[in-house]
This record gives structure tokens, C-alpha cells and sequence, in this order.
């Protein structure tokens, strides 16, 4: 507009002088602003670290570890003038498992169980499937109830009780549980198999299964499943085979979730962060 008309003349219209209008002009940004300017470039840096997972309040944690103390508030309000937004988390729909077997199954202890107070007390355990062009992909996990950590997991293309069990020999292997741990799960036949059963008996393992068609007893492993299906997949672009799901669920879990991703219910500490406190 100032090209059109005289800027004397515009700022009569305006009822502002034409000094006033060249001072604002030539005005530097303030020191709030600038520090807002430097504050959004650190923002921006570490949105696209977690590939757009994080929000303000993960961020601010990140920030503040490395002694840039800033409030919530002022990172969600940065973030929204520029567009960025955590990955949010979808409303929970119960997906339940088929426990029509004949399987004998165990009461549902985790219920009546304290709170576990350190690693390896209590293990939960969840399998889900991934789509790829191979067909699905099916993924055993199982979490520390403490800590969030995923101590044990791995993938086939079939859902025979080997799937469940293999998972479960990696948990064994690496954390070597004290005798009387407690395992939770769902009724499902892999979980119910002599084959599984055999191994937490030999191990001293409690088992314990949520009541039927009821998956928030086992609420901890639905969300983590949740997290990675919207963390991981759902960043992905797609899996053409089986080796490529697997390799991203092992880069997620091992690379990222375990050691780098913050959690809340962890005081926004990473789940190895989380047990490294006792050491």
C-alpha cells in the first residue's frame, strides 16, 4: 500500500506520525524476542531429533537436561506459531484377544499385587500385528511394569506359541529375574500353551491373565502397544517385507524407547535412565 500512496499521507489516516511509523521501522527486536528467535531454533532442532513425537512438555525436559530452563507454556506457544505439534495420542479402543481354548488359564493376580517397587517384579505381555506387504507381522512384547522398559520381545509371520515364547526366553536371558516375579498377560491360547506355561514354571514365574474380553488389566502394555503403533508405524511409510517391520520395531525399541524416550508415568525420564537410578 505504502507504494500506491504518500507514506505522509497513510499515517494521517492512521492518526500516526510519520517519525513514529520510521521508528517502528528501524526497531530491532526486543531481547524477549530474540531470546524466543534462539529459543525456537532449539525447539525446532529437537521436534525433528524425535521425528515430530514430541511435545512441549517432553521437550521442555530435553531442554531443561541440557540447563535451558524454559516454561511449558512458552515452548506450546513457539510451537504453535510455527505449526509443530507432538504426536498425540488417539482415543483407546479395546481390541480383545480370542481365549476360546481349551488351555487351562490363571486368575488375574496382578489385580491384588502392590505396586512393584523395583525391576523385575512384575512383566506384562502383549502381542500385536503390522501390516506389510508380505502380510501381517506379529509382534510379542514384554514390558517391566517399573520401569516401561521393554525387556523382551520378536516377530513372526505366524502366531504359534513359539512367537510368545521366544520373546519371553530373550526377557529370561537378559535380566535374569529373581524367582516369585510375576507375569501378566492375556487369555490368549499362546499365552494358556503347555509350551509357555513350562517356561514360566521353570523359571519360578507367577502367571497371572486379565479377566475376559477386558484389556484394561493389562493397561500399561495396551499403551505401550499404542505408543508404538503411532511412534513407529505410523511414521513409517509403509513395510514391504517382514525384515524391514522387524528392523524398525528393533531401532524403535532399542535405539529410542528404551534409552531416549522420555515417559511421564517416569517423571519424563527414559526407562533406562529410570532403572540407572538404582545403580
Amino acid at each position: 500500500m505504502s507504494g500506491d500512496y504518500p507514506i505522509g499521507q497513510l499515517c494521517a489516516a492512521l492518526e500516526l506520525s510519520p517519525s513514529g511509523y520510521y521508528a517502528w521501522v528501524q526497531a530491532r527486536p526486543s531481547a524477549r524476542q530474540q531470546q524466543d528467535a534462539l529459543l525456537l531454533v532449539q525447539i525446532q532442532a529437537l521436534h525433528a531429533q524425535h521425528r515430530g513425537r514430541y511435545g512441549a512438555p517432553r521437550i521442555q525436559h530435553d531442554l531443561a537436561q541440557a540447563g535451558r530452563r524454559h516454561g511449558t507454556k512458552r515452548i506450546a506457544r513457539l510451537m504453535k506459531q510455527v505449526g509443530l505439534r507432538g504426536l498425540g495420542p488417539k482415543r483407546f479402543v479395546p481390541c480383545t484377544t480370542q481365549s476360546q481354548h481349551a488351555e487351562p488359564l490363571a486368575p488375574n493376580r496382578l489385580a491384588h499385587a502392590p505396586a512393584p517397587a523395583g525391576p523385575n517384579q512384575i512383566w506384562l505381555s502383549d502381542l500385536t500385528y503390522v501390516a506389510t506387504q508380505q502380510g501381517w507381522l506379529y509382534v510379542a512384547v514384554i514390558l517391566d511394569l517399573w520401569s516401561r522398559r521393554v525387556v523382551g520381545w520378536s516377530t513372526s509371520a505366524s502366531l504359534h506359541s513359539s512367537l510368545v515364547v521366544r520373546a519371553l526366553q530373550m526377557a529370561l536371558r537378559h535380566r535374569q529375574p529373581p524367582r516369585g516375579l510375576l507375569h501378566h498377560s492375556d487369555r490368549g491360547v499362546q499365552y494358556a500353551s503347555a509350551q509357555y506355561r513350562a517356561l514360566l514354571a521353570a523359571a519360578d514365574i507367577q502367571p497371572s491373565m486379565s479377566r475376559p474380553a477386558n484389556p484394561y488389566d493389562n493397561a500399561a502394555m495396551e499403551s505401550f502397544m499404542a505408543t508404538y503403533k503411532r511412534e513407529c508405524v505410523g511414521l513409517s511409510a509403509g513395510y514391504p517385507t517382514h525384515a524391514q517391520a522387524t528392523e524398525d520395531f528393533f531401532a524403535y525399541v532399542e535405539t529410542y524407547y528404551n534409552r531416549h524416550r522420555r515417559h511421564s508415568a517416569l517423571g519424563y525420564q527414559s526407562p533406562v535412565d529410570f532403572e540407572n537410578q538404582l545403580n
